[in-house]
């Protein structure tokens, strides 16, 4: 009789091989096809998807899961990290996380930003828009995250509720200028608005959204430095330039 055992025992591994071969090109052959992203306003969905997924085997989702585990995430400027949470395995969620940016000044023909606290977190070639730039201030020497060297640290404190103010009533303006006396003036198109010191900023700013529509496309000074809540007879200037 035919001793079949041994043939058995050859085929076992040939068989264990072939289930292997199967299952890893079937793993392999699929793909991330879905990307959710939230948390993000810097940069466009598409932007932070070419920024994570910078080869096309980066799309693969064992390469990616891989990856994920295995390596740092790339550095993207503006943005303290991200989280990956695979919902399936062809869709993916992108949780970004950005930095806190309220203003950047120029420094050595760069634009170096800070945060509320005034700690320089990123710098750019070119500036970036939505984001205000900051004159007036006097420091020394600039390290990228270490904080910026200002004689008044309180001034960060300032330009913080100051951004904020403008960004809930949703006044862009393109650059934020302090005084000695740390007096504020903004500025935006063609407009300069005078803003004075840091009290009743908050009426100053509400009133200046209101006036926005009619002065925006203007070339003048709007002053706002006189501004009293409780005078309800108070008018605010605007003065036009004059042009030869």
């Amino acid at each position: 009789m035919e001793d079949t055992s041994k043939g058995k025992l050859h085929k076992g591994p040939i068989v264990l091989a072939l289930i292997i071969a199967v299952i890893a090109a079937a793993v392999l052959s699929v793909n991330i096809r879905q990307v959710t992203i939230t948390g993000n306003s810097q940069y466009t969905d598409q932007e932070i998807v070419d920024m994570v997924f910078q080869k096309n085997i980066d799309y693969n989702s064992a390469w990616f899961f891989l990856k994920e585990r295995t390596r740092e995430h790339i550095r993207i400027p503006f943005v303290e990290d991200y989280q990956i949470h695979f919902l399936s395995p062809t869709h993916i969620q992108i949780i970004v996380h950005e930095k806190s940016v309220v203003g950047y000044v120029t420094y050595m023909d760069s634009y170096m930003y800070f945060d509320k606290d005034g700690i320089v977190v990123e710098s750019t070639s070119q500036p970036i828009d939505g984001i205000p730039g900051v004159s007036g201030l006097e420091f020394g020497h600039i390290v990228l995250y270490q904080p910026l060297p200002v004689e008044d640290s309180g001034v960060f404190e300032k330009i913080l509720n100051l951004t904020q103010m403008l960004s809930v009533r949703k006044v862009k303006i393109d650059r934020i200028q302090y005084d000695s006396k740390g007096d504020a003036i903004l500025y935006f198109n063609k407009v300069e608005v005078v803003l004075g010191d840091s009290s009743q900023m908050d009426g100053k700013i509400s009133l200046l959204a209101d006036m926005m529509p009619q002065i925006e496309n203007l070339d003048g000074t709007l002053y706002l430095d006189n501004y009293d809540e409780n005078d309800e007879d108070m008018i605010s200037t605007f003065k036009k330039n004059l042009h030869d």
